[in-house]
């Protein structure tokens, strides 16, 4: 027998793909004003760090949407709402687990090597 929702999660869906999308932009910025003002000052060689408090909040907001947005598209598909969120969660907050050790690496190499070290066109 097939599960059929008597009401889809639509608005859910709209809402965590909204939280995700705006907190990405804010994480961006952040991120973006961050690095600059670690270049501006000269880092490489004053041995200051990146504040990674200051760009954990979006990041935050980004994974919250994230597991709202693919719960509920979970859901619309067919699937239970318990089965939705058992496989939405997980796969949502593994994602941001692997982005976040990979910024921490990127950002650990840049501070190391410099910004001219991460050339991505060569």
């Amino acid at each position: 027998m097939y599960y059929i929702p008597q009401q889809a999660p639509y608005f859910l869906l709209i809402v965590g793909l909204f939280a995700a999308v705006t907190s990405d932009l804010a994480l961006w910025g952040t991120l973006k004003l961050s690095v600059q003002k670690w270049q501006d000052d000269g880092a490489e060689t004053s041995g200051s760090r990146i504040a990674i408090k200051d760009v954990s909040i979006p990041f935050i907001g980004v994974t919250i949407g994230l597991c709202v947005f693919l719960c509920s598209g979970f859901e619309i598909f067919g699937l239970p709402p318990l089965l939705a969120c058992g496989i939405g969660i997980p796969v949502a907050l593994l994602t941001a687990l692997l982005i976040w050790l990979q910024l921490g690496s990127m950002l650990t190499f840049v501070e190391r090597q410099g910004i001219q070290a991460l050339d991505l066109d060569s």
